[in-house]
C-alpha cells in the first residue's frame, strides 16, 4: 500500500472494468493558461508601524570621562539661602514695602523644601526688620524702613554673632567676588556662617566666580588676656592656653578646607589666607565685600563650667556677643565707619601682622 501524499489530496476513484494506470475515454481537462509575468516589480511588504510607547524612558545621562568626579546631587536650600533670595528680591524692588510676602506653601513649592526651612526664612528677615509682624494664616508684608527691628536709617538691630553672621555671608556670597576680613579670638562662629553661604553654593542658589577670604587670629607666642586660668597657676595657665591653641588651629584647618573644597567641587577661584596678631583682640569685626562691616564686644566673663579636665578661667563667649552691622548703603555714618574698619584692618595685615603656623 503506497503512502498518501500529506499535502496533495487523492484523485478520483477509478471506473470499474478499468484499472487505475489504464486510459481514460474521458477527455483530458484543458490546461488554464499561466498568468500573466508582472510588468513592474514585486510589491515590498509594508510592516505595519510599531505603536510607540506613550512615555519614552529618557536616555541616560552620559557618564563623565575617566578620572572626573560626577557632580554632586543639588541640596535644597537652607533657610539663610531662601532667606537671601527673599532679601535680594526686597532690596531690588521686585517685593516693595507694603507688599505681601508669598504663603508658606507657594514659597515651600517654589524651592522645592519643607515649610519648616520657609518659616525659619521667614523669621530671619523679621528679625532683622525687613518683614512686618503678621497674624495666624496672613502672610506678612515687607516692612516700611524704620519698622520692627529696623533702627532709625534703616539700619537692623544687633543680634547674636551666631544667629546674624550666617545670613549676612550668605548675602555676601551672593556676590560674583567675594571678599572676607575677619579679626576675632576664634573662628567658632564663623564656621557655622562659612558653611551656611557654602552650602549656598552646593545648592546652586549662590554662585561666585571667586572668593578670598582673609583672617587674623591672636599669636601663640603671646600671652592672652583671656581665655586665662582664674587662679593664675602656672600649669593651670599653661593647660588652658594649650586648649586654646588646640581650638585654633583646628578651626583653622576646617575653615580652610570648606572654602577651598569649592576650588574642585565647582571650579571657584578660592583663596585663603591666617595671620596672627601679637595682641588679644577686645572685639570681633568683619568686612563684607567692602560695604558691609560687623562689629561685636567680647564679653569677659569668669566660667567655671568647663569639664572635669579644664579649670576655672576668666573666658569670653564669643557666638553670643551682640553683632553690630553697618552698612553703606544705610547712610554716611555707615559709610565712614566701613571705610575706616577696612582701612583699620588692612593697616594691621600689612603691619604687624605674621604668617600663622600650625602644629604639626
Amino acid at each position: 500500500m503506497s503512502e498518501e501524499n500529506p499535502v496533495e489530496s487523492p484523485g478520483p476513484a477509478p471506473s470499474p472494468g478499468r484499472t487505475a494506470a489504464g486510459p481514460s475515454d474521458a477527455p483530458a481537462p484543458t490546461p488554464l493558461p499561466a498568468p500573466a509575468p508582472a510588468t513592474g516589480p514585486a510589491p515590498v511588504p509594508v510592516p505595519a508601524p510599531a505603536s510607540a510607547p506613550e512615555d519614552p524612558a529618557p536616555a541616560p545621562a552620559p557618564a563623565p570621562p575617566p578620572g572626573v568626579p560626577s557632580p554632586p546631587d543639588p541640596l535644597p536650600p537652607t533657610p539663610a539661602a531662601i532667606a537671601a533670595a527673599l532679601r535680594d528680591r526686597i532690596a531690588r524692588g521686585v517685593l516693595k514695602a507694603g507688599d505681601r510676602i508669598p504663603t508658606q506653601a507657594e514659597l515651600s513649592q517654589e524651592f522645592g523644601v519643607e515649610r519648616g526651612r520657609v518659616r525659619q526664612a521667614l523669621q530671619a528677615l523679621r528679625a532683622e526688620g525687613l518683614l512686618s509682624h503678621s497674624t495666624k494664616g496672613v502672610p506678612p508684608r515687607v516692612a516700611q524702613p524704620g519698622h520692627d527691628g529696623e533702627r532709625a536709617g534703616g539700619t537692623p538691630a544687633p543680634r547674636p554673632t551666631l544667629v546674624a553672621l550666617g545670613p549676612r555671608l550668605v548675602r555676601a556670597f551672593a556676590a560674583s567676588e567675594v571678599r572676607i576680613d575677619a579679626l576675632c579670638l576664634t573662628a567658632e562662629s564663623l564656621i557655622p556662617a562659612v558653611s551656611e553661604a557654602v552650602i549656598g553654593v552646593h545648592s546652586g542658589s549662590l554662585r561666585p566666580d571667586s572668593v578670598d577670604v582673609r583672617i587674623l587670629l591672636p599669636s601663640r607666642s603671646i600671652d592672652l588676656a583671656f581665655p586665662v586660668a582664674a587662679s593664675g597657676e602656672p600649669v593651670e595657665a599653661a593647660a588652658v592656653h594649650r586648649r586654646w591653641l588646640e581650638m585654633r588651629d583646628s578651626q583653622v584647618r576646617v575653615l580652610n578646607r570648606t572654602l577651598t573644597g569649592l576650588r574642585q567641587s565647582h571650579g571657584t577661584k578660592v583663596s585663603v589666607a591666617f595671620r596672627t596678631v601679637p595682641f588679644t583682640p577686645p572685639v570681633k569685626l568683619y568686612v563684607l565685600n567692602g560695604s558691609e562691616a560687623l562689629f561685636a564686644y567680647y564679653l569677659v566673663r569668669r566660667t567655671d563650667e568647663n569639664g572635669e579636665d579644664v579649670p576655672e578661667m576668666i573666658d569670653t563667649w564669643g557666638p553670643r556677643a551682640q553683632l553690630f552691622p553697618y552698612d553703606v548703603t544705610h547712610g554716611p555714618r555707615d559709610e565712614v565707619f566701613v571705610a575706616q574698619s577696612a582701612r583699620w584692618f588692612e593697616g594691621l595685615w600689612q603691619t604687624i601682622s605674621e604668617e600663622l603656623k600650625l602644629d604639626g
